[in-house]
Formats: structure tokens, C-alpha cells, sequence
């Protein structure tokens, strides 16, 4: 297997041509890529000192500590993985996820880690899309269903509530997709998720042969958590709350990077209108100013569950307000319909002037209008 290796100057150049000549692979290059300790004028490694990868077919990692600070190398891997090329060192190796071919238009949108607004910009995504177009969406959880499910009709709270009942997670991505974003959602789960992104064990690839059978004009792939779903999809966007770790990758396998906060905001929005005392239950910092309520309780705590049951205690409202995630169904939408109080389902709606074109020029030519 050709390969190249990573090298550095506080090596000895012939400590590195033992190693080429050791190690299971035909070294095609070597790429230098800092440290001057120990080297004398231009060194002589057996093999030529490259910049690129060219036809190599893996990447060996011989440097270390200071020139490659752990930061560094899991930046570097991005960068090769987002070129298909595995990366290996001496006790670890980074594959790049595979991703299958898939016959449609399609888009992907994927994040860096849970709640960064992914969601979100995918409901955003999809009816923007559906002004013109056919549109379905595949969303992928950690709760999904164990066989692909087609939700053709936004579920309601009693929907959520039936399936809650019946041992379903009845906030799972697909459903809060379906609920919100108009089009119709298939339902997939995964397990596991690598560093790169590639799911462990997944239904995802069932899903999108459901999804195309129905024949739409774009299909919307929506990722869970940093998990990337396997499809070679026509475009990507990566909702990207920080770098670390391996993130370097998801943004460069993703046509447009969005990050919270600096390129859009997200907005409360309830499905239906308020009447008389409102509690909101959100998972995490979301405004409120805009809401026409009589707001007496605002929790955080959706996702925490022992928290959330104590201050449940001491809510008196007639309309819940919840984003469907987490313990919203099963505790909260529960509570609520127990004291005869009203439950309101809360989307949030991306605000992000310009964004509209950017995701327009994404969608591949030939599309049917």
C-alpha cells in the first residue's frame, strides 16, 4: 500500500529511514512539517520530501510531541480524511467515513455535537425548499424507530403522548422534524458514533431507498448529534459550535459551516396561540421577549430529568409550552394534561438574514421546479 509519512525534525533523519524501511507499507513521500532540533542542512529521508499526498493511499504519523501537539495531529487527520485517505500512528488509526452513493438531489445537514441548533436549520432547510419543490427528509436519532418509518402527517400532542405510552421515545428527531417542518419525514436510528462521525450500526441507508421511492425532488438528510449520516449526499451544512477534536473534518467535507450565535439565532415559535398562564420549557437559553403570554414559569431543565420533575412541583399555568425534545412528552406534556392544562408544541425558527440564498445556491441543478 502506497503511503506517505508525517515526519519531523526532532527525529534523527535515519531514525526515520529505519522506520520506512521497517514498517508494512511502500513510502512513496515524506511530508516535514516542522521541528529543527536535529537536523543537519536539507535532510535525506530515502524518499522524496512532498507537500501533497499524491497517489498515496494512507498517511503514517512519525512525529510526536512538541512539533505535533494532540490538537495539531487531530487537525492534520482532517485534513486527510476529508481527502478519503485513512490516518494511522503508533497506537491509532482514523478512518474516513464511508458514505454511499445516492440517486436524488439531496442535502445534509449535520452538526458537531447535541443541541448546536441542527434541528433547527434542517426544518428551516426543508420548507424553504418545499416553496418550489418536492421535499422529504430523513432524520436520524438515537431514538428512532427500529425499521424506517414514513410520517406522512404532522403528529400531534396527542400523537406524541399515544406513542410516549406505548414505550416509543415520542421526542425523537424524526418526530420533532415531522411535527414542525411540513414535509414528509422517514424515521431512522442509530448507535455509536466515531470521532469522524460514522455511526456504529444504523437503518439510515433502508431509509433513503424509502425516501426515494416517493419520488421527491430533494431529500433532506438531518444528522444526530456529530453523527454524519452515510449518504454521498449533493451538498452538505455543518451547524458547528467549536473545532475540536475531529470537527476540522466536518467542515471541510460541508459546503457551508453555521455557527450559532454569529450567523443565526434561533426564535420560540408556538405552533398554536397562548391563553392564560404560560410556562416554557426549552432545553436550553432561548428568548422569550417575543412571546404574546402571560409567561409565570420558564425552565431549562428539559433535558435534565430529575431537576425537571422538582420544579414541576411548583408550576401553576394553563398552557405548557415545550420544544419537543427530551422529557417533553413522557414528563412535562404528562404533568400538564394530568392537571387539565393545555400543551403547546414550541418550533424554533432560524433568523439569519442572507442564509435563504446561501442554502438556494446549494440545491443541485436539475432539481424540478
Amino acid at each position: 500500500m502506497k503511503a506517505i509519512a508525517i515526519v519531523d525534525g526532532e527525529h534523527y533523519p535515519d531514525v526515520v529511514r529505519a522506520a520506512l524501511h521497517e514498517l508494512p507499507y511502500e513510502f512513496v513521500g515524506v511530508m516535514l512539517i516542522g521541528g529543527t532540533e536535529k537536523l543537519r542542512g536539507e535532510p535525506d529521508y530515502g524518499v522524496p520530501m512532498v507537500e501533497e499526498p499524491g497517489d498515496a493511499e494512507i498517511v503514517v504519523d512519525l512525529s510526536d510531541e512538541p512539533v505535533l501537539t494532540p490538537e495539531l495531529r487531530l487537525a492534520l487527520a482532517s485534513r486527510f480524511l476529508a481527502l478519503g485517505l485513512p490516518y494511522v500512528g503508533a497506537d491509532f488509526r482514523f478512518d474516513p467515513p464511508t458514505f454511499h452513493p445516492f440517486e436524488l438531489p439531496s442535502l445534509a445537514v449535520i452538526g458537531t455535537g447535541k443541541r448546536v441548533g441542527k434541528t433547527a436549520v434542517t426544518g428551516h432547510v426543508a420548507r424553504l425548499l418545499a416553496r418550489a419543490r418536492s421535499v422529504v427528509i430523513v432524520a436520524v436519532g438515537r431514538g428512532g424507530p427500529a425499521e424506517p418509518a414514513l410520517i406522512s402527517i404532522p403528529p400531534t400532542v396527542d400523537d406524541l403522548v399515544a406513542l410516549s405510552r406505548a414505550g416509543r421515545h415520542a421526542a425523537s428527531d424524526h418526530l420533532e422534524t415531522a411535527a414542525f417542518a411540513g414535509v414528509p419525514t422517514v424515521g431512522c436510528r442509530r448507535a455509536g458514533g466515531g470521532m469522524a462521525g460514522a455511526p456504529f450500526a444504523s437503518n439510515v441507508l433502508e431509509g433513503a431507498r424509502l425516501a426515494a421511492s416517493l419520488e421527491p425532488d430533494v431529500v433532506v438528510f438531518d444528522g444526530s448529534g456529530a453523527a454524519i449520516p452515510p449518504i454521498a449526499t449533493s451538498a452538505r451544512i455543518l451547524v458547528a459550535h467549536d473545532r475540536s477534536g475531529l470537527n476540522a473534518y466536518r467542515a471541510l467535507i460541508s459546503d457551508l459551516v453555521l455557527i450559532p450565535g454569529r450567523d443565526f439565532t434561533l426564535r420560540l415559535r408556538p405552533l398554536e396561540p397562548l391563553r392564560g398562564r404560560v410556562a416554557v420549557f426549552t432545553t436550553g437559553p432561548a428568548p422569550i421577549d417575543q412571546l404574546e403570554a402571560d409567561v409565570v414559569h420558564v425552565s431549562r431543565n428539559l433535558a435534565r430529568r430529575e431537576l425537571l420533575a422538582e420544579e414541576l412541583a411548583t408550576v401553576r399555568a394553563d398552557t405548557y409550552l415545550v420544544e419537543l425534545k427530551a422529557a417533553a412528552i413522557d414528563i412535562v406534556a404528562e404533568h400538564a394534561l394530568a392537571r387539565g392544562a393545555h400543551v403547546v408544541l414550541a418550533d424554533n425558527d432560524v433568523v439569519a438574514p442572507g442564509l435563504d440564498e446561501q442554502i438556494l445556491e446549494l440545491v443541485p441543478q436539475g432539481v424540478r421546479s
